[in-house]
Protein backbone atom coordinates (compact mmCIF):
# COMPACT_ATOMS: atom_id res chain seq x y z
CA UNK A 1 0.00 0.00 0.00
CA UNK A 2 1.24 3.24 -0.89
CA UNK A 3 2.10 6.54 1.32
CA UNK A 4 -0.95 8.00 -0.81
CA UNK A 5 -3.28 5.53 -0.63
CA UNK A 6 -2.86 5.63 3.47
CA UNK A 7 -3.17 9.26 2.68
CA UNK A 8 -6.68 9.38 1.18
CA UNK A 9 -9.25 11.24 2.74
CA UNK A 10 -12.71 11.74 0.71
CA UNK A 11 -13.99 15.40 0.28
CA UNK A 12 -16.97 15.07 2.36
CA UNK A 13 -18.20 12.19 4.57
CA UNK A 14 -21.89 12.27 5.73
CA UNK A 15 -23.12 10.81 8.68
CA UNK A 16 -23.90 7.80 9.59
CA UNK A 17 -27.16 8.30 10.35
CA UNK A 18 -28.04 9.05 6.40
CA UNK A 19 -27.76 5.85 5.80
CA UNK A 20 -29.67 4.89 8.36
CA UNK A 21 -32.40 7.23 7.20
CA UNK A 22 -32.13 5.88 3.74
CA UNK A 23 -32.66 2.08 5.10
CA UNK A 24 -35.76 3.64 7.71
CA UNK A 25 -37.56 5.15 4.17
CA UNK A 26 -37.08 2.26 1.53
CA UNK A 27 -38.60 0.12 4.63
CA UNK A 28 -41.18 2.63 5.46
CA UNK A 29 -40.22 2.47 9.09
CA UNK A 30 -41.03 5.56 11.12
CA UNK A 31 -38.75 6.80 13.38
CA UNK A 32 -41.08 5.76 16.63
CA UNK A 33 -41.25 2.07 15.00
CA UNK A 34 -37.03 2.05 15.22
CA UNK A 35 -36.95 3.12 18.61
CA UNK A 36 -39.09 0.58 19.90
CA UNK A 37 -38.06 -1.94 18.04
CA UNK A 38 -34.41 -1.02 19.37
CA UNK A 39 -35.29 -0.50 22.85
CA UNK A 40 -34.16 3.23 22.81
CA UNK A 41 -35.66 6.37 23.65
CA UNK A 42 -36.50 8.40 20.69
CA UNK A 43 -34.50 11.06 21.88
CA UNK A 44 -31.42 8.75 21.46
CA UNK A 45 -32.51 7.26 18.12
CA UNK A 46 -32.92 11.08 16.73
CA UNK A 47 -29.66 12.33 18.00
CA UNK A 48 -27.69 9.28 16.48
CA UNK A 49 -29.77 10.13 12.49
CA UNK A 50 -28.61 13.51 13.13
CA UNK A 51 -24.62 12.43 13.59
CA UNK A 52 -24.76 14.27 16.93
CA UNK A 53 -24.66 10.99 19.15
CA UNK A 54 -21.70 7.99 18.37
CA UNK A 55 -22.94 4.51 17.40
CA UNK A 56 -21.29 2.33 19.63
CA UNK A 57 -20.63 -1.43 19.22
CA UNK A 58 -23.80 -2.58 21.81
CA UNK A 59 -25.71 -0.06 18.80
CA UNK A 60 -24.42 -1.52 16.20
CA UNK A 61 -25.65 -5.53 17.07
CA UNK A 62 -28.97 -3.89 17.97
CA UNK A 63 -28.97 -2.41 14.47
CA UNK A 64 -27.54 -5.62 12.74
CA UNK A 65 -30.73 -7.17 14.40
CA UNK A 66 -33.68 -4.92 13.54
CA UNK A 67 -32.11 -4.11 9.70
CA UNK A 68 -30.06 -7.26 9.25
CA UNK A 69 -27.34 -4.77 8.44
CA UNK A 70 -23.83 -6.14 9.60
CA UNK A 71 -22.36 -4.42 12.78
CA UNK A 72 -19.35 -3.97 11.19
CA UNK A 73 -20.95 -1.83 8.25
CA UNK A 74 -22.16 0.49 11.10
CA UNK A 75 -18.89 0.82 13.00
CA UNK A 76 -17.26 1.57 9.91
CA UNK A 77 -19.18 4.19 8.58
CA UNK A 78 -19.18 5.83 12.24
CA UNK A 79 -15.52 5.41 12.20
CA UNK A 80 -15.00 7.02 8.68
CA UNK A 81 -17.30 10.03 9.94
CA UNK A 82 -15.73 10.68 13.11
CA UNK A 83 -11.70 10.65 11.45
CA UNK A 84 -13.68 13.04 8.95
CA UNK A 85 -15.45 15.35 11.64
CA UNK A 86 -11.55 14.68 13.52
CA UNK A 87 -9.44 16.22 10.05
CA UNK A 88 -11.71 19.13 9.64
CA UNK A 89 -10.74 20.42 13.53
CA UNK A 90 -7.27 19.29 12.93
CA UNK A 91 -7.09 21.41 9.29
CA UNK A 92 -9.09 24.19 11.43
CA UNK A 93 -5.89 24.33 13.80
CA UNK A 94 -3.32 23.74 11.33
CA UNK A 95 -3.37 27.57 10.51
CA UNK A 96 -2.04 28.59 13.72
CA UNK A 97 0.65 26.22 12.89
CA UNK A 98 1.94 28.15 10.08
CA UNK A 99 4.61 30.31 11.62
CA UNK A 100 5.98 26.97 12.96
CA UNK A 101 6.67 25.64 9.46
CA UNK A 102 7.87 29.19 8.21
CA UNK A 103 11.05 28.72 10.72
CA UNK A 104 12.42 25.78 8.08
CA UNK A 105 14.04 25.92 5.22
CA UNK A 106 10.67 25.07 2.78
CA UNK A 107 12.38 25.68 -0.54
CA UNK A 108 15.69 23.42 0.66
CA UNK A 109 13.44 20.46 2.20
CA UNK A 110 11.11 20.74 -1.21
CA UNK A 111 14.41 20.11 -3.35
CA UNK A 112 15.26 16.87 -1.33
CA UNK A 113 12.21 15.56 -1.78
CA UNK A 114 10.93 16.30 2.11
CA UNK A 115 8.37 18.23 1.22
CA UNK A 116 5.77 18.31 -1.54
CA UNK A 117 6.93 20.63 -4.75
CA UNK A 118 4.88 23.81 -5.34
CA UNK A 119 4.78 27.68 -4.95
CA UNK A 120 4.93 28.89 -1.68
CA UNK A 121 1.93 31.19 -1.63
CA UNK A 122 0.40 31.80 1.74
CA UNK A 123 -2.43 28.56 1.28
CA UNK A 124 0.52 26.33 -0.07
CA UNK A 125 2.29 26.57 3.11
CA UNK A 126 -0.32 25.76 5.31
CA UNK A 127 -0.71 22.56 3.67
CA UNK A 128 2.19 22.14 4.61
CA UNK A 129 1.49 21.43 8.15
CA UNK A 130 0.47 17.89 7.58
CA UNK A 131 3.35 16.52 5.58
CA UNK A 132 5.95 18.69 7.98
CA UNK A 133 4.61 16.81 10.73
CA UNK A 134 4.34 13.25 8.81
CA UNK A 135 7.71 13.88 8.26
CA UNK A 136 8.76 14.92 11.80
CA UNK A 137 6.77 11.73 13.42
CA UNK A 138 4.85 14.23 15.70
CA UNK A 139 1.20 14.88 16.55
CA UNK A 140 1.68 18.91 16.96
CA UNK A 141 4.31 21.41 16.84
CA UNK A 142 3.90 20.95 20.89
CA UNK A 143 5.29 17.73 20.23
CA UNK A 144 8.51 18.55 18.12
CA UNK A 145 9.24 20.89 20.67
CA UNK A 146 8.98 18.23 22.99
CA UNK A 147 11.13 15.85 20.89
CA UNK A 148 13.40 18.04 18.65
CA UNK A 149 13.71 21.36 20.30
CA UNK A 150 14.87 20.01 23.90
CA UNK A 151 17.91 18.23 21.33
CA UNK A 152 19.34 22.30 21.83
CA UNK A 153 20.38 21.28 24.74
CA UNK A 154 22.03 18.60 23.46
CA UNK A 155 24.47 20.23 21.04
CA UNK A 156 27.58 20.00 21.43
CA UNK A 157 29.16 22.70 18.20
CA UNK A 158 32.52 23.04 16.96
CA UNK A 159 32.27 26.91 17.92
CA UNK A 160 29.46 27.45 20.56
CA UNK A 161 29.15 30.99 18.94
CA UNK A 162 28.24 29.87 15.27
CA UNK A 163 24.81 30.46 13.64
CA UNK A 164 22.47 27.93 15.28
CA UNK A 165 19.26 27.70 13.12
CA UNK A 166 17.60 25.32 15.15
CA UNK A 167 14.79 24.52 12.67
CA UNK A 168 17.52 23.95 9.93
CA UNK A 169 19.70 21.67 11.66
CA UNK A 170 16.44 19.51 13.48
CA UNK A 171 15.03 18.87 9.60
CA UNK A 172 18.37 17.54 8.76
CA UNK A 173 18.98 15.54 11.47
CA UNK A 174 15.34 14.12 10.73
CA UNK A 175 16.46 13.33 7.63
CA UNK A 176 19.49 11.30 8.84
CA UNK A 177 17.43 9.40 11.55
CA UNK A 178 14.87 8.67 8.91
CA UNK A 179 17.67 6.64 6.80
CA UNK A 180 19.64 5.37 9.30
CA UNK A 181 15.87 3.73 10.37
CA UNK A 182 16.57 1.41 7.38
CA UNK A 183 19.76 0.03 8.22
CA UNK A 184 19.98 -2.56 10.56
CA UNK A 185 23.76 -3.44 11.75
CA UNK A 186 25.25 -5.52 14.78
CA UNK A 187 25.97 -4.12 18.49
CA UNK A 188 28.55 -1.24 18.13
CA UNK A 189 32.28 -2.77 18.77
CA UNK A 190 34.76 0.02 19.06
CA UNK A 191 37.84 -2.64 18.70
CA UNK A 192 36.08 -3.31 14.69
CA UNK A 193 35.76 0.07 13.88
CA UNK A 194 39.58 1.01 15.26
CA UNK A 195 40.58 -2.04 13.38
CA UNK A 196 38.89 -1.03 9.99
CA UNK A 197 40.64 2.94 10.15
CA UNK A 198 43.24 1.18 7.47
CA UNK A 199 40.89 0.00 5.23
CA UNK A 200 38.56 3.06 5.47
CA UNK A 201 41.82 5.35 4.95
CA UNK A 202 42.71 3.22 1.75
CA UNK A 203 39.93 4.42 0.07
CA UNK A 204 40.72 7.97 0.08
CA UNK A 205 42.29 6.93 -3.45
CA UNK A 206 39.17 5.37 -4.32
CA UNK A 207 36.61 6.25 -7.05
CA UNK A 208 33.85 8.04 -5.30
CA UNK A 209 30.85 6.24 -7.11
CA UNK A 210 32.40 3.51 -4.42
CA UNK A 211 33.31 5.49 -1.55
CA UNK A 212 29.86 5.69 -0.08
CA UNK A 213 29.02 2.22 -0.76
CA UNK A 214 32.34 0.98 0.74
CA UNK A 215 32.53 3.19 4.09
CA UNK A 216 28.64 2.60 5.06
CA UNK A 217 29.80 -1.29 4.61
CA UNK A 218 32.71 -0.99 7.13
CA UNK A 219 31.11 1.05 9.84
CA UNK A 220 28.00 -1.31 9.44
CA UNK A 221 30.56 -3.95 10.33
CA UNK A 222 31.63 -2.20 13.51
CA UNK A 223 27.85 -1.35 14.76
CA UNK A 224 27.89 2.19 13.24
CA UNK A 225 25.31 3.67 10.77
CA UNK A 226 26.91 6.11 8.43
CA UNK A 227 24.32 7.82 6.23
CA UNK A 228 24.88 10.90 3.56
CA UNK A 229 22.43 13.60 3.89
CA UNK A 230 22.21 16.75 1.66
CA UNK A 231 23.21 19.67 3.58
CA UNK A 232 20.50 22.45 3.97
CA UNK A 233 20.16 25.82 4.22
CA UNK A 234 20.75 27.38 7.44
CA UNK A 235 21.91 24.07 9.15
CA UNK A 236 25.61 25.30 8.39
CA UNK A 237 26.30 21.46 9.47
CA UNK A 238 29.17 19.45 7.84
CA UNK A 239 28.77 16.29 9.61
CA UNK A 240 27.54 14.84 13.27
CA UNK A 241 27.97 11.88 15.25
CA UNK A 242 25.22 11.14 17.87
CA UNK A 243 24.07 8.10 19.97
CA UNK A 244 20.24 7.36 17.62
CA UNK A 245 18.51 4.12 19.58
CA UNK A 246 21.24 2.52 21.24
CA UNK A 247 23.64 2.53 18.27
CA UNK A 248 26.19 5.27 16.87
CA UNK A 249 24.74 7.18 14.17
CA UNK A 250 27.19 9.38 11.93
CA UNK A 251 25.86 11.73 9.87
CA UNK A 252 27.73 13.57 6.98
CA UNK A 253 25.95 16.50 4.81
CA UNK A 254 28.77 16.05 2.15
CA UNK A 255 28.59 20.79 2.57
CA UNK A 256 31.42 21.59 0.09
CA UNK A 257 31.81 18.56 -1.38
CA UNK A 258 36.33 18.87 -1.47
CA UNK A 259 37.72 15.35 -0.35
CA UNK A 260 40.35 16.79 2.20
CA UNK A 261 37.30 18.20 3.77
CA UNK A 262 35.33 15.17 3.58
CA UNK A 263 37.72 12.71 4.71
CA UNK A 264 38.59 15.10 7.62
CA UNK A 265 34.65 15.54 8.62
CA UNK A 266 34.00 11.61 7.93
CA UNK A 267 37.15 10.71 10.30
CA UNK A 268 36.64 13.40 12.84
CA UNK A 269 33.31 11.42 13.67
CA UNK A 270 34.59 8.78 14.09
CA UNK A 271 36.63 10.14 16.82
CA UNK A 272 33.81 11.15 18.57
CA UNK A 273 31.87 7.34 18.37
CA UNK A 274 35.54 5.96 19.70
CA UNK A 275 36.73 8.68 21.88
CA UNK A 276 33.31 10.72 23.40
CA UNK A 277 30.44 8.06 23.87
CA UNK A 278 28.14 10.29 25.29
CA UNK A 279 24.45 8.61 24.74
CA UNK A 280 22.69 11.94 24.83
CA UNK A 281 25.51 14.43 23.20
CA UNK A 282 24.80 15.65 19.46
CA UNK A 283 28.15 16.34 18.18
CA UNK A 284 27.44 18.81 15.18
CA UNK A 285 30.38 19.64 13.36
CA UNK A 286 31.14 22.74 10.58
CA UNK A 287 34.20 21.58 8.82
CA UNK A 288 34.79 25.40 7.93
CA UNK A 289 35.61 25.66 12.26
CA UNK A 290 39.00 23.96 11.68
CA UNK A 291 41.20 24.85 14.90
CA UNK A 292 39.24 28.09 15.71
CA UNK A 293 37.31 25.47 17.65
CA UNK A 294 37.74 25.68 22.12
CA UNK A 295 36.24 23.04 22.64
CA UNK A 296 38.21 19.67 24.40
CA UNK A 297 36.18 17.15 22.91
CA UNK A 298 36.41 18.91 19.58
CA UNK A 299 40.32 19.62 19.81
CA UNK A 300 40.48 15.77 20.15
CA UNK A 301 38.26 14.75 17.46
CA UNK A 302 40.43 16.84 15.56
CA UNK A 303 43.28 15.31 16.21
CA UNK A 304 42.05 11.92 15.98
CA UNK A 305 40.99 12.59 12.15
CA UNK A 306 44.92 14.16 11.78
CA UNK A 307 46.35 11.33 13.04
CA UNK A 308 44.72 8.95 10.93
CA UNK A 309 45.18 10.54 7.62
CA UNK A 310 48.40 11.62 8.32
CA UNK A 311 50.23 9.16 11.32
CA UNK A 312 52.71 11.48 13.20
CA UNK A 313 55.38 9.36 11.45
CA UNK A 314 54.90 11.15 8.20
CA UNK A 315 53.82 14.81 9.72
CA UNK A 316 58.48 15.62 9.22
CA UNK A 317 58.07 14.10 5.42
CA UNK A 318 55.11 16.41 4.92
CA UNK A 319 56.92 19.41 6.44
CA UNK A 320 60.06 18.56 4.12
CA UNK A 321 58.00 18.13 0.40
CA UNK A 322 58.47 19.87 -2.15
CA UNK A 323 55.57 22.00 -3.35
CA UNK A 324 55.40 20.67 -6.60
CA UNK A 325 52.77 18.86 -8.51
CA UNK A 326 55.06 16.01 -8.89
CA UNK A 327 56.52 15.38 -5.88
CA UNK A 328 53.01 16.00 -3.83
CA UNK A 329 51.31 13.23 -6.49
CA UNK A 330 54.84 10.74 -5.55
CA UNK A 331 54.08 11.08 -2.56
CA UNK A 332 50.30 10.34 -1.89
CA UNK A 333 50.77 7.22 -3.93
CA UNK A 334 54.06 6.56 -0.94
CA UNK A 335 51.55 6.99 1.82
CA UNK A 336 48.71 5.55 0.50
CA UNK A 337 46.53 9.02 -0.01
CA UNK A 338 44.53 11.38 -2.69
CA UNK A 339 47.02 14.23 -3.84
CA UNK A 340 44.12 16.59 -3.03
CA UNK A 341 44.39 15.60 0.81
CA UNK A 342 47.66 16.03 0.67
CA UNK A 343 47.30 19.65 -0.53
CA UNK A 344 44.68 20.20 1.98
CA UNK A 345 47.15 19.30 4.86
CA UNK A 346 49.67 21.47 3.55
CA UNK A 347 47.34 24.11 3.28
CA UNK A 348 45.50 23.42 6.46
CA UNK A 349 49.46 23.50 8.25
CA UNK A 350 49.57 27.06 6.33
CA UNK A 351 52.77 25.32 4.02
CA UNK A 352 50.34 26.33 1.48
CA UNK A 353 47.82 29.18 0.70
CA UNK A 354 44.32 28.01 0.00
CA UNK A 355 44.21 30.00 -3.14
CA UNK A 356 47.47 27.91 -4.60
CA UNK A 357 47.55 26.51 -8.08
CA UNK A 358 48.35 23.17 -6.16
CA UNK A 359 44.71 23.36 -4.99
CA UNK A 360 43.39 21.92 -8.76
CA UNK A 361 44.58 18.53 -7.14
CA UNK A 362 42.14 18.48 -4.88
CA UNK A 363 38.43 16.26 -6.26
CA UNK A 364 34.89 17.29 -5.92
CA UNK A 365 32.45 14.03 -4.57
CA UNK A 366 29.32 13.23 -5.69
CA UNK A 367 28.47 10.37 -3.31
CA UNK A 368 25.27 8.93 -3.13
CA UNK A 369 23.29 10.10 -0.61
CA UNK A 370 22.29 6.23 0.10
CA UNK A 371 24.61 3.63 -0.01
Amino acid sequence: MTNEALRYQPVEVSPPGDTLRDLMDERSLSQAELSRRLGRPAQAVNEILAGKKEITEDTAIELERVLQVPAHFWLAREAQYREYLARGRAQCANKSAVPWVKAFPLKAMQAVGVLPSGRLTAGFVESLVEPMLSFFGVASPEGWEAQYDQLQAQFRRARPAAQTDVAAITAWLRMGEIEAQRREVPPFDATKLEAALPAMRALTVADAATIGKELSRLCAQAGVVLVFVPALQGAHVSGVARWLHGRPLIQLSLLGKWNDTFWFSFFHEVGHVLKHQSRRAVYLDDASSGDHTTSPDELEANRFASEVLLPPALVGELSRLPLTEASVKAWATQVGLHPGIVVGQLQHRQRLPWAHPLTRLKARYDIQTKA
